[in-house]
This record gives structure tokens, sequence and C-alpha cells, in this order.
């Protein structure tokens, strides 16, 4: 998710729930202790100079049980960051605490946050040998067309 339509959710709830992966909601009681902005830059396997750039939150949890972020204070957050860092419409990652910190997407569902599993990938499949993995498809599948097909009498073959 963008920060832009973080910020657009934002000013449509009365209160920031997230949601981990596997359903359990963050307590309530959260904090969001960094946002930043992380620049990532760095060689692929197949020696291509690359550079990432994203808005990192950090979701913490303390035991002040009282705590609660309000939609209207994380926005100014943000407006914060954004002076800060400058405005530019980059993706959000979460950070959160589980047996290792954790870094997550982020989607929107029924009124929530919900942290998205990220997943790690080869950016040089076609470099470094990596087989494409070919689309399976059943050939009733298949789309025919009289103008690709042949057909008894169609004079194709």
């Amino acid at each position: 998710m963008k920060l832009s339509t973080f910020k657009n959710y934002l000013n449509t709830v009365n209160e920031i729930n997230f949601v981990e992966p596997n359903g359990t909601m963050v307590p309530k009681h959260f904090h969001i202790t960094e946002a930043g902005l992380v620049t990532k830059h760095f060689i692929d396997c197949g020696g291509t100079v690359r550079q990432e750039k994203t808005v990192s939150f950090q979701l913490w949890v303390a035991s002040d049980v009282a705590h609660r972020l309000e939609p209207q204070k994380l926005l100014k957050i943000i407006s914060i960051y954004e002076k800060q860092f400058g405005a530019e419409d980059l993706e959000l990652e979460m950070e959160y605490q589980g047996a290792t910190v954790g870094k997550y997407g982020l989607d929107f569902s029924n009124g929530n946050f919900v942290l998205t599993s990220k997943q790690t990938d080869c950016l040089a499949k076609d470099n470094c040998g990596v087989p494409v993995e070919k689309q399976k498809l059943a050939l009733a599948e298949l789309e025919t067309s009289k103008a690709s097909c042949c057909t008894p009498g169609g004079g194709c073959c």
C-alpha cells in the first residue's frame, strides 16, 4: 500500500487496528516508534545495480495498556515525516516484532489494516539460470477463433 492510500484510509476510521497475517490483532495499545525513509541500494545476483525506497513504520507494543494512537495523531506524525523526507508517494512497509523483527506489506479490510506477508524473489532470473515457470492451462481453457484454428473444410491444411 502506498503512503497516500494509507492516509486516505486513516481519514475514514475512528480507531487504528492492525491485524497480523495469521489473524491475530495487534494489541490496541501499540505505538508507532519510527517513521522513516528506507533506501536500499544493492546489486542483484545478475550484477544489476538497483535502488528501492520505502516508507517504514515500526509498530511496538509496550506495557502501557492505556495508550491509544488516534488516526489524526498518526496523520500528524506522517506530516512531520513528509516535511523531513519529502512527500514522495512510496510503498509502506511495517516492522513488527514476532520471533524476530518482521517486515510486512499493508492492506485494508473490514476497517482494519492488515499486515501482509512479504516474499523474497530473484530479480535476475534470466541471468542466473532460474527457469521461468510456465502457466499451466487445460486444453479446454484455450480460447479458439476461426483465424487461429484449423477446422475441417477451413482450407488451412
